[in-house]
Formats: structure tokens, C-alpha cells, sequence
């Protein structure tokens, strides 16, 4: 039995229209399913949780990255609580919402009918779990992309338009200009796997299990979903023309290009604030989670995940 969360205030309340012809191919391919609707913020959290406990092992969020990770979560922490396993889970999303980075490293198609198609095919394949710990918050896990510095700012004043009614493609890039222009430093220590990657005074630090974040930027060129690791990019204090200059970079994965940046994959990466005006907001896939210090995971455990790559994209082999 396939269970179906349904986020009504994504995609500027089109949901429910758009949700409509996937859940009828359904019923006509004969798939098992129940549908439920989510009424308000972290809301989806609470049911995937719930819906853990009572059984279900296919779960699919239908809505953007905000619903992923509140689903994602909701099914871990229930793992981690319970000693229940994600590898006897399958995990997944029908994307209606107006980021929707997560299928862009999954290939889930951005159509619903299209990406309910997948469950048919038995497209799946594996993502890691990663777990975070801020401070302030109960911990939570990373499907795809987090951050602290230009990244959590970006995250509040774009999640701040969008509760505004704005839905513009570019208001990601409209937030990334705002932040560098108003942004703040931060002073920070870096530690990948119990090492200094860098201490200073730093404007962004993401972190990805996932490749893409902010509609389309590529801030960890290198991460897979799979391999086992997680990788983390660190911009120092730059002049901020040269910032600008090399904007266009974030969305051509060629950041590595920059010799200013730093970049690590490792098992755990921790930030800690080195000054109280330091402990910046720590972003989680597109959700405000919590302040510094905050500690990165990567757990032992893999969940399925419905996927529309094509079958000739090996999932990454190359598990330390």
C-alpha cells in the first residue's frame, strides 16, 4: 500500500488540480494507495511519522523541497527511534512545488502523472540518510542541501516571498543578490571527519548529499546520493565584485575553479560558531532548522528512492 502525503498550500495552491490526473492514473493501473492532506507547517512531519508507525513502507510527498525533507524526516525519526530500518522503505515525491531541486539529482519527472508512471516501472534506487543536529532544534535529516552564511539567508528571504505570493523563477537568484549585498560574515571552524577544513571568517557554507539547491545553483559539484559521503563547499571572505564575477559559476558546476574555495567530502562535518554573533541560522533543504553549532552525519543506513534516471546512470559504487 502506497501512501500519499499532499502539501495543498504548494505549487501556489494548485495542488489539488494537479494531484487530481496522477491519482487517477493510479486507481486505473490498479494501485493500491491512500491519499492525505497536510494542514499546516511541519505538519507532514508529524503524519510520516505517524504513518511509520502504523505500517507503511511506501511514502511519497506530492509538493516541493520543503515537503521532502519534512516526510524524509518524519520517516527517520521514526528509524531512529524505533530501530526501524530505511532500507525496507521507499521514498519519494510527485514535485508540484516552485523549487523542486531534489528531482533535478533524482530525475523525477516534473509532471505528476509522469512521476506516478515511475511506481509502475519500479524505478527505485538508493540515497544516503544523513542526519543533522543544530542547536535549538530536534535533529533532522538531509535529502539534499544544506547550508549557513549566504545559503540560510537565502533560504528565509525566499521563504519569506513565497509566503508573500511571489513565485517567480528568479526570486532564488533575486535572494542570493539581496544576501550578498547585505549579507554578513561569519566566523566559523570548519571539521570534516575530526580535521580543520577551515576556520575564519567565511560568507557561505553548504553542505550537499544532493547536487542542486536555490533553483538550479550546483553549490557541491561533486556530491552523489549514494557514495556514502557528504560533501561540503566553503566560500572565505572575498572581495565581493569578485563574488558577483563569479556567480554564474554556481549554476555551471565549475565552482572548483575558484582557488579561493574550499572542498571537502567527509563521514562528518561539523561548524562551529567561534563568537556569539556567529551562530547564523542553519538551513536543511530549503527549511530554516535550528542555529549553529550544527553537526552532519552520514549514517551506515541507505532508504529506496523513486528515481527517473535512466537505467544506464549506475547508482555510485565507490561506499568507503
Amino acid at each position: 500500500m502506497w501512501l500519499f502525503l499532499v502539501n495543498p498550500r504548494a505549487g501556489s495552491g494548485k495542488t489539488v488540480q494537479e494531484w487530481i490526473p496522477a491519482e487517477m492514473y493510479l486507481e486505473d493501473e490498479g494501485v493500491r494507495f491512500e491519499a492525505a492532506y497536510t494542514s499546516h507547517r511541519k505538519h507532514a512531519t508529524t503524519m510520516a511519522f505517524d504513518a511509520a508507525g502504523d505500517g507503511f513502507r511506501k511514502v511519497v510527498t506530492v509538493g516541493g523541497d520543503g515537503s521532502v525533507h519534512e516526510v524524509f524526516t518524519g520517516l527517520m525519526r521514526w528509524c531512529e527511534e524505533n530501530g526501524g530500518n530505511p532500507a525496507d522503505y521507499i521514498f519519494g515525491v510527485v514535485p508540484i512545488g516552485s523549487g523542486n531541486d531534489w528531482i533535478k539529482t533524482t530525475g523525477i519527472p516534473h509532471n505528476p502523472v509522469e512521476a506516478v508512471k515511475l511506481i509502475s516501472n519500479k524505478s527505485f534506487r538508493k540515497m544516503d540518510v544523513v542526519r543533522v543536529e543544530a542547536d535549538g532544534v530536534p535533529p533532522c535529516y538531509m535529502a539534499n542541501v544544506a547550508g549557513v552564511g549566504f545559503d540560510s539567508h537565502v533560504c528565509r528571504r525566499v521563504n519569506s516571498l513565497k509566503e508573500g505570493g511571489h513565485r517567480s523563477k528568479w526570486i532564488y537568484l533575486d535572494a542570493l543578490r539581496h544576501s550578498v549585498m547585505h549579507g554578513r560574515r561569519i566566523d566559523v571552524e570548519v571539521i570534516a571527519d575530526g580535521q580543520t577544513l577551515f576556520s575564519g571568517e567565511a560568507y557561505s557554507i553548504a553542505v550537499g548529499n544532493g547536487k542542486y539547491s536555490g533553483g538550479g545553483m550546483i553549490q557541491v559539484p561533486d556530491a552523489k546520493m549514494d557514495d556514502g559521503l557528504i560533501d561540503v563547499t566553503v566560500v572565505p571572505v572575498m572581495k565581493i565584485r569578485d563574488i558577483l564575477r563569479h556567480v554564474p559559476k554556481l549554476f555551471t558546476g565549475e565552482l572548483k575553479l575558484i582557488p579561493e574555495l574550499k572542498f571537502a567530502q567527509c563521514k562528518t562535518l561539523e561548524i562551529r560558531p567561534l563568537n556569539d554573533a556567529s551562530r547564523d541560522m542553519v538551513e536543511v533543504d530549503g527549511e530554516l532548522e535550528g542555529k549553529l553549532p550544527v553537526k552532519f552525519t552520514m549514517t551506515d543506513r541507505q532508504i529506496n528512492i523513486l528515481t527517473g534516471l535512466p537505467t544506464s546512470e549506475e547508482p555510485s559504487k565507490e561506499r568507503p
